[in-house]
């Protein structure tokens, strides 16, 4: 039971980062309808909204592909019909690795703070 609750959690993950990911290459991540809360200064700056759609692309598409990774052990272990375990040292991976991908898609939208904050900083 715990392993598909762990591939579900990776699996919506990866759903929501890419969903993120195409509002970046959409080019509406600074839209009020589409996008997310940006300052209004990317807002008004055409080279800081295409900054603010490149970061959103680019790191949530990274997000994306690093949680739908992991769906194809844990598939592999619920497949096997309880054939296979993984042990609580592989759970606490899991749970680390997870984390990394968490802060691989919030990254952009951290960034883009900064961006209306500090000007053109990379």
């Amino acid at each position: 039971m715990a392993y598909i609750f762990i591939f579900g959690c990776f699996l919506l993950l990866g759903v929501a980062s890419s969903l993120a990911a195409r509002t970046g290459y959409r080019g509406t991540v600074c839209d009020r309808s589409d996008g997310y809360e940006v300052p209004a200064e990317v807002k008004s700056d055409p080279g800081l909204r295409k900054r603010a759609n490149d970061l959103v692309a680019f790191w949530c598409t990274g997000a994306a592909v690093l949680s739908f990774a992991p769906l194809v052990p844990i598939g592999t272990v619920i497949v096997s019909g309880g054939g296979r375990t993984v042990g609580t040292w592989g759970l606490g991976v899991f749970a680390l690795y997870g984390l990394a991908v968490v802060i691989v898609g919030a990254y952009p939208f951290e960034k883009i703070k900064s961006l209306g904050r500090g000007g053109r900083r990379t």
